[in-house]
């Protein structure tokens, strides 16, 4: 696909957040870690957990409802790298945010 406006550099969570954002009818956990932006899948692969609603631990994207973790870069669930949520790329170009979903 191509990419699509997904927000203003000024509205990224700051470094350690997450957030969630709206674009192309899909909900995407946009995430800080460490200085590096991140979109990836919003629901966790457990119960649907909100990612965008969680938190940054230790360099990993963890869900709000039962703590599992993500890779923020290849979206792999913590212990289990086979079990994947999809990562969108993303750039910023003259102070907006693209996202490719």
């Amino acid at each position: 696909m191509a990419y699509q406006k997904l927000t203003t550099q000024s509205d990224l969570p700051a470094p350690g957040e997450a957030k969630e954002f709206e674009c192309a009818g899909k909900t995407l956990c946009v995430a800080n870690v460490n200085g590096t932006i991140t979109a990836i899948e919003n629901v966790c692969l457990h119960m649907g957990g909100r990612l965008g609603q969680g938190y940054i631990e230790d360099g990993k994207i963890v869900c709000p409802w039962h703590g599992w973790e993500y890779d923020s870069q290849t979206g792999a669930l913590e212990g289990d790298p086979k079990s994947k949520l999809d990562v969108y790329p993303i750039k910023v170009e003259n102070g907006e945010v693209m996202v490719d979903v």
